[in-house]
């Protein structure tokens, strides 16, 4: 995007005040995890620098896991616009005897809008040490237990899948502008 995308604004906030308000209405603690060269944020949440570099939203997880003073984590990217609480709760509602709880949408993951057990810090870290990187990896460990949130999980709560959508490119930011000013917030 040539920009940092935290700090684009849909609606009247900021992609990342976006997400922080959805995260602060259902959770207790908000932790909102940087690159080690990333500028400090003035937000309302408990920031800390990835512990491991160079490993994108894999290191992101990783710290996640570790500085998280629960067991479970919920975890989303920074420029997701329509976050959804009807959708989070979905996903919160399932934890229990698995891992991880991710949605599984036309055949493609969504690791960046999910649910993690402390449990996964050991693949994690594997994965980290062999340079597999990618997230979405993580649901084919043995070792770890996976529950899938479908299209028909969603079906009432978020038909569309919107909360699922991220903000990549300059038409993907003025689709979202442009939505959000003809349907009001779900949640």
């Amino acid at each position: 995007m040539g920009e940092d995308k935290r700090y684009l604004v849909v609606g009247e906030q900021t992609l990342l005040q976006r997400g922080l308000s959805v995260l602060h209405s259902i959770f207790q603690e908000v932790l909102v995890v940087i690159a080690q060269d990333s500028d400090p944020l003035g937000v309302d949440a408990r920031v800390v620098r990835d512990q491991v570099p160079d490993c994108g939203s894999l290191g992101g997880l990783y710290t996640g896991l570790i500085q998280a003073t629960t067991p479970w984590i919920f975890v989303v990217a920074c420029d997701m616009p329509f976050l959804n609480h009807a959708v989070i709760a979905q996903f919160t509602n399932r934890r229990g005897a698995v891992d991880i709880v991710m949605a599984k949408l036309a055949g493609q993951l969504h690791p960046m809008h999910a649910l993690y057990e402390k449990r996964c810090l050991p693949v994690v870290e594997q994965m980290i040490q062999a340079r597999q990187l990618k997230i979405q990896e993580m649901v084919s460990q043995s070792s770890l237990r996976v529950q899938y949130v479908t299209e028909e999980d969603l079906f009432t709560l978020d038909p569309s899948w919107r909360s699922f959508c991220n903000v990549n490119t300059m038409a993907e930011l003025e689709a979202a502008r442009l939505l959000l000013t003809r349907v009001p917030p779900s949640g």
